[in-house]
């Protein structure tokens, strides 16, 4: 994608482009508080940032790297900046450093009703192992939680 940057969050004072973005992307963000603590734990929790060329911030993606596993928390891109790659290019950068850091697995979950997130990530080889009854509120919907495997060596790339 020309003109983004994707970096990882280097200061505490990033928290409010990341909770600008929440506020227009989820009817359940995080709160700052959420996210300092996070912040706090940084040997597991990771953050990293899409700017446009005028160093905007225009989406994220926060997740943990737990031994060799990486759990997405949220991936999110403000509304007037998704389908164009954004989310793709975040997610394909969290994915290689993961991998570099040693990560075989990756996880998260998604709205059962997110079809935009459904194809991102079936793009990257993640795939529905289970339905999560009520986990999201307001409103009220299952998650499914996805998995992915490393790719074979060389591909980082999504598919298609």
């Amino acid at each position: 994608m020309t003109g983004v940057r994707i970096q990882p969050l280097t200061s505490a004072r990033d928290i409010d482009d990341i909770l600008r973005i929440e506020s227009l992307s989820f009817t359940n963000p995080w709160t700052r508080e959420m996210y300092l603590s996070e912040i706090e734990h940084s040997n597991v929790a990771f953050f990293y940032i899409a700017r446009d060329v005028v160093g905007e911030a225009i989406g994220f993606c926060s997740f943990w790297l737990v031994l060799d596993e990486l759990h997405i928390n949220n991936l999110a891109v403000l509304p007037e900046h998704r389908r164009a790659g954004v989310a793709s290019a975040l997610l394909e950068r969290v994915l290689a450093d993961a991998a570099s850091r040693g990560a075989h697995r990756a996880t998260l979950e998604v709205r059962a009703s997110n079809d935009a997130a459904l194809r991102l990530y079936d793009r990257f080889g993640f795939a529905v192992t289970t339905t999560r009854r009520g986990y999201y509120t307001r409103p009220d919907e299952d998650a499914l939680v996805l998995w992915r495997d490393a790719p074979p060596r060389g591909e980082s790339q999504p598919r298609g």
